[in-house]
């Protein structure tokens, strides 16, 4: 492995710092807004990271901290997701959404001893998961509202053939929502064909051994593909009923 990955020094920094500075050449070059927005979103990064690197070193050290990192990290994406899908203060039931994914896949992990239950497993594999979780639940409730707003006439069309409130709006989100599973399909479909994802390539460099990333990497992306298919199908269900409105 490369000493400048096991030990983080300034090759690595010089090395981020000139790609950031290319990236901003491109911008400006290629005629794209705010030029500038690169090194900011790189600097940015790196200060987040390492804030995130010192709290981790410690939180891993005790499974109650890492369970209030992760807790706080649910906390953040449920914030988010209502942001994304800008359904105002409703927005705040996709935190159930986020739950129901999260339940229904680290209890079997944890339980059936494949994920040991200490910290410096749960915070990774959970924040993968619930990260993933996060961006499909947002994008279902953005579809399914916009597809909402878009085809109110459909709606009442079917309300006025006798089918429920529920049962109408849902004939409107259902195929809208759906999408939102696609790209966690899609990578789990070309996994290793032409993608290599982040636990594939983090366990590779920390232990070298491929058959281990292979094995962790599809935990991950089925977990995965649990918890976002739980998450849409609830957001789906919150946004039909009108829970999840603008």
């Amino acid at each position: 492995m490369s000493t400048a990955l096991a030990h983080p020094g300034l090759a690595l920094a010089v090395l981020c710092a000139v790609m950031a500075a290319a990236a901003a050449l491109v911008y400006r070059v290629a005629g794209f807004d705010r030029a500038r927005s690169v090194p900011a979103a790189a600097a940015r990064g790196a200060a987040q990271l390492a804030v995130v690197s010192l709290v981790l070193a410690a939180a891993l050290q005790h499974l109650w901290s890492a369970v209030v990192v992760l807790a706080v990290m649910f906390a953040a994406a449920s914030v988010t997701a209502a942001r994304r899908a800008r359904a105002g203060r409703s927005g705040t039931w996709l935190t159930t959404a986020l739950a129901a994914g999260m339940a229904a896949v680290l209890p079997p992990m944890l339980l059936s001893g494949v994920v040991p239950l200490q910290g410096v497993a749960l915070i990774p594999i959970g924040g993968i998961v619930l990260g993933n979780a996060m961006t499909s639940t947002s994008l279902a409730a953005k579809r399914a509202l916009d597809a909402i707003g878009h085809r109110r006439g459909e709606v009442e069309a079917a309300l006025s053939l006798g089918l429920s409130e529920r049962d109408s709006r849902m004939l409107v989100v259902h195929d809208s929502a759906a999408d939102a599973l696609l790209p966690g399909l899609d990578q789990t479909r070309t996994v290793g064909l032409v993608t290599l994802p982040g636990a594939f390539v983090g366990v590779l460099l920390a232990s070298g051994s491929a058959v281990q990333a292979g094995a962790v990497q599809i935990l991950v992306l089925v977990g995965v593909l649990l918890a976002q298919t739980c998450a849409v199908a609830v957001t789906m269900e919150l946004v039909a009923r009108g829970v999840v409105e603008r």
